[in-house]
């Protein structure tokens, strides 16, 4: 699977670096242990989010929600459905 690029809605300030999209690869195994630690859903698929595109966990806290959701949207594909589907999905 090739990366996906996802032009954000508003740009976004990652330390002094004006970031307008985000590059997403594919997620790996190693991403989902790494964000194992993570104290509800929401904060583990950020924190997946943030591994595959490079981007700090702390400049993915500071997104506006309706970000995320255009993210979750257009990128949700390449990190996979354990990622993006609640228990009990099929």
């Amino acid at each position: 699977m090739s990366d996906i690029k996802v032009t954000l809605l508003s740009p976004i300030q990652d330390g002094a670096k004006t970031i307008t999209e985000l590059t997403f690869r594919e997620s790996t195994v190693g991403d989902l242990i790494d964000a194992g630690n993570a104290r509800n859903e929401l904060e583990r698929i950020v924190m997946v989010m943030a591994a595959v595109t490079g981007v700090s966990l702390e400049t993915f806290r500071a997104m506006k929600p309706r970000e995320l959701t255009h993210i979750m949207k257009a990128a949700g594909s390449i990190l996979g459905n354990a990622i993006l589907q609640p228990t009990g999905s099929d």
